[in-house]
């Protein structure tokens, strides 16, 4: 089965495509195959869209999929939203802003839980987004639930992370700075026809300014206005420019993503369940030790 998913990936069939994913996704037979062969596709641009809740990530990601369109890329978008707490499902809510795309055959959307992970991204992120090159797009945007300090893993998958933010967040920005604020490559401030938007532009830009951060260049900040898809033009053209130098960000997250994979196989033998039974035996003996216990494991 994974032959044929793969062939068709190849020539960029959607139904292939979101099977596949779902294939990856519930770990189906032969899915580890499918992943092992998939081909090498480096001249895909990822961009991550990341920020706090309300700053308008789902509709700037919806300008932007309308100006790649007119230039005639093809886009896949991955929109990672919060789990349901019942069945870690994703909960659609921002969905409804990028309904024209749906059905548009340049266009990819999917939205995927973070099924309880803490990095603001889905679990199987990483194979989702090779099964997306494969697919032979031009451009992948991941937009992610915007949880605050805890969302440094997009900067290690995305080419050009965005860090959205608005005119109001002015008090947030320095409680912001050690994390979310550290991993842009681009700074949005959207909503920019909001009052006081020039003010917090330029306090923004000055604590930007490479004498006051750990940045060697002044880091871009545009102002849009997503909603009448003003500035978008000029943030994908920053994006356009942004040269990928985030190879360290990126072999820490796969090396952590490397280390969860290895660990996952090596206990594949191990059972909750019964070593909770093992466990209720063991604890009898007056003379238990929980190490020793856990070392006839590994031996």
């Amino acid at each position: 089965m994974w032959q044929q998913l793969l062939q068709q990936l190849k020539v960029g069939t959607i139904k292939a495509l979101a099977r596949s994913i779902t294939f990856i996704e519930n770990e189906q037979p032969g899915y580890e195959q499918l992943l092992e062969s998939l081909p090498a596709n480096s001249g895909v641009k990822i961009i991550g869209v990341t920020g706090p809740p309300g700053a308008g990530k789902s509709t700037l990601v919806d300008g932007l999929i309308y100006e790649y369109v007119q230039l005639g890329k093809r886009v896949a978008v991955l929109c990672v939203d919060p789990s349901s707490p019942f069945n870690l499902g994703a909960v659609l809510g921002d969905r409804i802003r990028m309904s024209e795309w749906y059905t548009h055959p340049q266009v990819y959307i999917r939205s995927l839980a973070t099924r309880g992970t803490m990095g603001g991204l889905h679990p199987k992120i990483i194979e989702i987004t090779a099964i997306l090159k494969a697919a032979g797009f031009d451009y992948i945007i991941i937009e992610t639930v915007g949880v605050g300090q805890s969302e440094i893993e997009i900067a290690g998958l995305a080419d050009t992370t965005l860090v959205v933010l608005v005119p109001e967040a002015g008090d947030e920005v320095q409680t912001m700075k050690a994390g979310l604020m550290e991993i842009a490559d681009i700074f949005v401030v959207n909503k920019s026809d909001r009052p006081d938007a020039d003010q917090f532009v330029k306090n923004l830009r000055l604590m930007l300014a490479p004498a006051f951060s750990n940045k060697h260049t002044e880091l871009p900040v545009i102002k849009t206005v997503a909603t009448n898809r003003s500035g978008i033009q000029e943030l994908a053209k920053a994006i356009g420019q942004q040269q990928t130098t985030n190879n360290k960000k990126r072999s820490w997250l796969l090396a952590e993503h490397a280390f969860h994979l290895i660990q996952k196989e090596k206990m594949k033998g191990i059972n909750k369940m019964e070593l909770q039974k093992e466990m209720e035996t063991a604890m009898a003996d007056p003379t238990f030790n929980l190490y020793r216990f856990v070392k006839k494991f590994y031996q």
